[in-house]
């Protein structure tokens, strides 16, 4: 018996034991191998032109059998003889494939797969035993490979009818804990060939069983011969030759949504690094979008093999309800079941989030009812993603963003209010309101669109927290209507006014920062502005989780001084009437907090008030 050339049997055992998570993933290796067989032979036909083969001919075979628990991957590639079987599956992690295309620079059409020369002993994770037979292509000897693991392998010369290569798995025992039994079942084999291996671009076929019945009504088993895999991948298509419901098709088949996506990009990159994808924007939130068993990531294939189901690498969080497959001949780790962090993986990054936001900005600018449907479901995530960094993400998403406007009743962004504002204007300015009708109400949003200009309503809990980080668009600061600072009428106060500024500040001090008189609120008798970086809504929804954090806005009292309840003011205040002062201040504050929307901590206090003042 022949040991394999490695520095030591502990290497053979790291292949076996520790390279590979997932036992399952053998298949896909020696699937691969099999189809860079057929590559060989292949380039071969293509270079020297006298093989008489021609792609059709070529395709992987997988056969069971249940009573000697042996599973046969079979392809009709190149084949090899004993020293290209002592060379590759006797040297741990020496690459034939890899060796094939450092020497073939011409290698246009084909696929290698292999880079590292260690998924061959990926079945060692399932066996006890390989037996590897092959006829190299235009010989008529064959060999046997056989090896148990880590004790070494022989190689004799053997029969073969036709060249290629047979690798015959003898299967473990079950245990408690594995069921290797389940690798011989048609199901297992279907389901993993469609999960890892489904656009080999080679047939893999299996033989099927099946039952027909005669013209005389008996039942007759007849087997045929089925191709398990689809092959060439939608994504490796031209485009011209493809229709809507071929991608409609296919994300149904790959990510189970019974409806069609939202939209669909199909991308053909060449550059630094060269890449094919298809990804799709669902029509609606995935049920468990907001939950932690949500995981964000595109399926990754390297030659129409899959690597990995949810390559997180390659969406920002702020796009992570993008779905879709990525195929790239990347630098992968040793056992390809996870990519190496390196420049290629970023350059494809990029280039997709990109390609992702001029979609949406297209769709943004010819079709604003379809985009802003999408916004409502996904736009949430993509103000979290300004907000999460504190605003370093500004730039990139700012004009994603739509906010209902006040003045046209329509979404707009930020660009178009900054196109339309008067020209002496320099600031955006915004509402904290649930829908249109409840932002008109408010008293500033009348006297802003009275003057001409638009107010932005902020109907998420998010929203102003967003705002704030950015600060200002194009030159513009974002304001809120309640801001201390907005400001659109110039009351001038005397002295008289002042002195009762200053006894009002001095009662509500526990709760109010400042008071100031406007005689432009209509109707309403108080309002409140704030001042600071706390507003009154981010007061609210910070207060509102379940932690001990609390916060507290600075609160300006704006009274108004055409209504009745300054009159009453102003008359106790010249009159000394100490305790009805303070009890119409009082009364005025909770006024205003019932127009804010701000919670009463004592509302027996209010009631009290105004029975005993009116």
């Amino acid at each position: 018996m022949k040991q394999f050339k490695t520095e030591s049997k502990k290497v053979m055992d790291l292949m076996i034991n520790s390279i590979y998570t997932n036992k399952e993933i053998f298949l896909r290796e020696l699937i691969s191998n099999a189809s860079d067989a057929i590559d060989k032979l292949y380039y071969e036909s293509l270079k020297n032109g006298n093989t008489g083969l021609s792609r059709n001919d070529f395709s992987i075979h997988i056969s069971t059998d249940k009573e000697n628990r042996t599973l046969t991957i079979s392809d009709n590639g190149i084949g090899m003889n004993d020293a290209d079987l002592e060379k590759n599956l006797g040297t741990i992690a020496k690459s034939g494939s890899q060796d094939f295309k450092n020497n073939a620079k011409d290698l246009n059409d084909i696929d290698i797969i292999g880079q590292f020369g260690v998924g061959f002993y990926s079945a060692f994770m399932v066996v006890d035993k390989v037996e590897v037979i092959s006829k190299p292509f235009g010989s008529d000897k064959a060999y046997k490979w056989v090896s148990s693991g880590v004790e070494g392998f022989e190689i004799t010369e053997t029969e073969k009818n036709s060249f290629g290569t047979d690798v015959i798995l003898h299967l473990k025992k079950d245990t408690d804990d594995e069921n290797y039994s389940k690798y011989l079942e048609e199901y297992e084999i279907r389901s993993l060939v469609k999960k890892y291996s489904d656009y080999v671009r080679y047939p893999i076929t299996i033989d099927v069983e099946k039952t027909e019945k005669t013209d005389d009504g008996k039942e007759v088993k007849k087997v045929e011969l089925e191709t398990l895999n689809s092959m060439l991948p939608l994504w490796k298509r031209n485009k011209s030759e493809l229709k809507e419901e071929d991608y409609n098709h296919l994300y149904s088949d790959l990510f189970y949504d019974s409806e069609k996506p939202f939209d669909y990009l199909h991308l053909n990159l060449e550059g630094a690094v060269n890449y094919k994808a298809i990804l799709f924007i669902p029509n609606r939130i995935p049920y468990n979008y907001y939950s932690k068993e949500y995981e964000k990531g595109l399926k990754l294939y390297t030659n129409g093999v899959l690597i990995t189901e949810k390559c997180s690498e390659l969406l920002p969080d702020y796009f992570n309800f993008v779905k879709g497959v990525v195929d790239a001949d990347l630098q992968l780790n040793i056992s390809r079941e996870t990519l190496q962090h390196s420049r290629q993986i970023t350059v494809i990054a990029n280039s997709i989030e990109n390609k992702i936001k001029d979609e949406l900005l297209k769709i943004q600018k010819n079709d604003r009812e379809k985009y802003v449907e999408f916004f409502k479901n996904f736009g949430t995530q993509i103000k979290y993603g300004i907000y999460q960094v504190w605003g370093m993400n500004k730039e990139k998403l700012q004009d994603l963003l739509v906010f209902e406007s006040v003045k046209t009743e329509k979404y707009i962004t930020l660009k178009e209010y900054s196109e339309t504002k008067l020209n002496d204007q320099k600031e955006i300015y915004y509402v904290n309101a649930k829908n249109i009708q409840s932002a008109k109400n408010i008293p500033q949003v009348k006297q802003a669109v009275e003057k001409g200009e638009d107010v932005l309503i902020l109907s998420e809990d998010i929203d102003e927290f967003v705002v704030k980080v950015m600060r200002e668009y194009n030159g513009l600061q974002l304001k809120s209507v309640f801001d201390s600072d907005f400001s659109l009428n110039d009351y001038k106060t005397n002295d008289d006014e002042n002195k009762i500024i200053e006894k009002v500040k001095g009662v509500l001090k526990d709760e109010i920062e400042n008071v100031v008189l406007t005689n432009d609120l209509n109707d309403i008798s108080a309002s409140i502005l704030t001042v600071g970086e706390i507003s009154l809504e981010m007061e609210k929804v910070i207060n509102s989780n379940p932690i001990n954090q609390k916060v507290k806005a600075k609160k300006v009292l704006q009274i108004n001084v055409n209504s009745n309840e300054y009159k009453a003011l102003k008359s106790s205040f010249e009159n000394e009437a100490e305790e009805k002062f303070n009890n119409i201040s009082k009364l005025l504050m909770y006024e205003a907090f019932i127009v804010a929307d701000i919670k009463i901590e004592k509302p027996d206090e209010f009631v009290k008030l105004i029975s005993q003042n009116f």
